[in-house]
């Protein structure tokens, strides 16, 4: 970890930069991938499992057999755990569905707005180096509250062929049939444009790679919703003095060991504080099973020294990071200074990986600083809202004229004679 002392005011937009590859330089081999796809469908998925992931499918298709076959294979202790998650999940979700509620805006005038579920939804999970079953959770679970008639799961298959039985029994809990055998891109474009055995989507959901996060911008650009740019993981921890930095050492260890690519911030003003989370990132990460992921992705991570909670928090603001962890005393009266963050975790005893799995809030959220502008997954991103109104025609009467003269203002006489045409049928009947 980099470890920055009070850097100017200047220095902090080439500080809050992420170490990811440009757009451009991913896009020439994901375009040539999107090619394949679109061309030889199912028959370009599995030459790219094989190249990619080293796997000579005979199917793309998980049968029924491996999905009731996953059941067996976990722990009673594992399935007790997701049924506790899904729970919890599902609760949090269901919480943020919206009645219909119908508004006279006027005498005769009454609209009303109406959520509708996404009828085709694709979710991508990641499964390479860590099987994100968790993931399936987040996106499955708000899917299936909105109603969305058809979902479709692409998670990249092993060397073997098959796909991780964690990822399997929580498809099938969720009532998920179609699961594909794709990873990266290739599992993008399938979503987008359709094979012989994926059918296209209507909006894609899920985080990945440098590459998944691309290809999902580039269908984006050719009219296939996504749910928002979810690029490598990251985590910024707020701390001053009253933090115990074995509790930081470990949140900062926990989306570091995500993977190369992702990004790790510490901003305190203690200096002693930043010297003994130094340590116990050390201590920690000899003893991690992926102490080579979490490692590189130190490499490109900082530690910044900063003079107060105030100014971390500005710099907190500009960075916008995907998880902020605000361990500081007193952290109830800063809570109104947060405006970029995709999920916030407050005190010391509310470890990022809450988040991640089971407190119920949506774990899939804007990254790369676009947090600025974006929400996290929720039941909204699968629901289409649609607007109704009804005018009787002594509510016509009321907000005719209205209409007359604004449209007429606007030169837009066609507008003005819908509205003529119907007052004048009033009229005669008055």
């Amino acid at each position: 970890m980099r470890i920055i002392k009070y850097p100017e005011l200047a220095a902090w937009p080439e500080l809050v930069k992420r170490p990811t590859k440009s757009f451009e330089d991913l896009e020439a081999g994901i375009l040539e991938t999107f090619r394949l796809v679109q061309e030889q469908g199912d028959a370009a998925l599995l030459e790219l499992a094989h190249k990619y992931d080293g796997v000579k499918l005979e199917s793309l298709l998980a049968t029924e057999t491996e999905i009731a076959a996953a059941e067996t294979q976990l722990t009673v202790e594992l399935k007790e755990a997701i049924l506790q998650a899904y729970s919890n999940i599902q609760l949090f979700h269901t919480q943020q569905a919206e009645p219909v509620k119908q508004v006279e805006t006027m005498a005769g005038v009454t609209c009303w707005r109406k959520s509708v579920g996404i009828d085709k939804v694709g979710l991508y999970i990641p499964g390479g180096t860590a099987p994100l079953f968790s993931t399936l959770l987040m996106l499955g679970v708000p899917a299936r509250i909105a109603g969305c008639h058809d979902v479709i799961l692409c998670t990249p298959p092993s060397k073997d062929g098959s796909i991780h039985p964690a990822i399997l029994y929580t498809a099938n809990l969720l009532g998920i049939k179609q699961v594909v055998k794709a990873g990266g891109a290739q599992a993008i474009a399938a979503m987008a444009y359709g094979t012989q055995s994926v059918p296209a989507v209507d909006k894609i959901f899920g985080p990945g790679n440098q590459y998944v996060t691309v290809a999902k911008q580039l269908v984006n650009k050719a009219g296939v919703a996504i749910d928002l740019p979810a690029g490598p993981s990251e985590v910024l921890v707020i701390a001053d003095g009253s933090a115990n930095p074995a509790f930081v050492a470990s949140d900062l260890l926990s989306q570091a060991e995500h993977g190369a690519d992702s990004q790790v911030v510490l901003l305190t003003n203690s200096e002693t504080l930043l010297q003994q989370v130094a340590a116990e990132l050390q201590a920690q990460l000899d003893v991690l099973p992926r102490k080579a992921f979490a490692a590189k992705a130190l490499q490109n991570s900082l530690g910044i020294l900063l003079s107060d909670v105030e100014e971390m928090l500005r710099f907190s603001n500009l960075y916008a990071p995907e998880h902020l962890i605000l361990s500081v005393a007193g952290f109830e009266q800063v809570l109104d200074q947060i405006t970029n963050a995709g999920s916030v975790f407050l005190g010391n005893y509310s470890p990022e990986s809450a988040g991640d799995y089971a407190s119920g809030t949506n774990h899939t959220l804007p990254t790369n600083g676009y947090a600025r502008a974006y929400s996290g997954v929720s039941l909204d991103s699968f629901v289409k809202k649609i607007t109704f109104q009804y005018i009787t025609p002594q509510g016509l009467q009321n907000i005719g004229r209205t209409i007359e003269v604004m449209a007429e203002a606007e030169g837009l006489e066609a507008h003005k004679n819908a509205v003529s045409i119907r007052l004048k049928e009033i009229s005669k009947n008055v």
